[in-house]
């Protein structure tokens, strides 16, 4: 045999060996779905691979307890409901602060069209615990807007103090916040490939057990949430998405559509004409609180905060012949895929 073949046939023996054992030392990643319920019948989903199979269910549990513990008016003992009864909380955890500091920056952007004291304008409204249609007078309404104004409480790392008449509520922006929770807390065990969505607001990051980027659908905001109807797939990548909408929370009073989204700013429902805003960034608590302002400044306002930040935005709107059209911001435009819109 000549020589030659024989040192190309040892050279191909050696790199298959040597890709052999490369591919022997590298770990086999496994993928773990881990679900549950928050903050009441708020449905949970929690994907992530790593070299082992370690469900951290129990871990992730005990973060959206303490979390509620801290955030949730639903409990008479938490931070927040301490703070409602009595205008002040001492010693206030480092989560607590952590909000309020991105509220207030997300308030000042949006010139307090997200407002998280907007509370008893929204109770005053039906769309509170109790969900009354009801439409409140005008007398009323300018009552209310006096203690409204996130710009009215005053913070240190050592204590939180407000009028007693007002009323915090971070639920606008719960969701977003609880996905940064979980996955910061996967980050931190060193999790590089994940998604983490609790109710309908999403962070991922790396790439799914195939191989992919994480795949987010974006609903048909005209149609019943049990047709599931998709207007568009994102593909998510190491940032967030939120979304929020009036489509389907609203009520009809004397032929007027009463939608959930009230302006802070004036007291009253909103009237514009976008259906839905979709926002990604960074993290989820700002996509949320993003994604909630927008439904309260409509389209043009939107876009032009969108174009002055780091965000991506997917707007849904009716035109004045009563069909839907579309904004996708231009970094988003080669992330996703828009279906048919009708």
């Amino acid at each position: 045999m000549d020589r030659k073949w024989i040192f190309r046939g040892i050279v191909v023996l050696v790199v298959l060996g040597a890709l052999y054992r490369m591919y022997q030392s590298q770990p086999e990643y496994s993928l773990t779905h881990v679900t549950g319920q928050t903050m009441g019948t708020i449905q949970y989903n929690v994907k992530y691979l790593g070299d082992d199979a370690s469900n951290h269910k129990k871990s992730i549990d005990s973060l959206l307890v303490a979390f509620n513990q801290s955030l949730s008016t639903y409990i008479p003992n938490s931070e927040i409901s301490t703070l409602n009864q009595t205008g002040r909380l001492s010693e206030p955890s480092a989560l607590f602060i952590d909000v309020l500091a991105q509220s207030k920056l997300v308030y000042e952007t949006t010139d307090g069209a997200f407002d998280p004291t907007v509370g008893p304008l929204v109770n005053a409204w039906g769309f509170g615990p109790d969900k009354l249609p009801n439409v409140p007078d005008s007398s009323l309404i300018a009552q209310l807007r006096q203690h409204v104004g996130f710009h009215e409480i005053s913070y240190t790392e050592d204590q939180i103090v407000m009028d007693t008449a007002m009323y915090l509520d971070f639920s606008a922006t719960a969701k977003g916040l609880a996905v940064d929770v979980v996955a910061e807390f996967l980050e931190t065990n060193g999790y590089e490939n994940y998604m983490v969505e609790i109710g309908g607001e999403v962070r991922a990051a790396g790439k799914n057990d195939k191989g992919e980027i994480w795949k987010i659908g974006i609903e048909d905001p005209t149609v019943a949430q049990t047709e599931q109807r998709l207007l568009a797939i994102v593909a998510l990548q190491d940032r967030s998405m939120a979304t929020s909408g009036n489509y389907r929370n609203y009520y009809e009073k004397d032929g007027r559509i009463i939608a959930h989204t009230i302006d802070p700013r004036t007291g009253y429902n909103t009237t514009h004409n976008l259906l839905s805003a979709s926002v990604f960034a960074e993290d989820c608590m700002t996509a949320d609180a993003y994604a909630t302002a927008f439904m309260v400044l409509g389209v043009e306002a939107s876009k032009q905060i969108v174009r002055h930040s780091e965000m991506e935005a997917f707007l849904i709107f009716q035109n004045s012949d009563g069909t839907l059209g579309s904004y996708v911001s231009e970094g988003l435009q080669s992330a996703i895929q828009l279906n048919k819109i009708q």
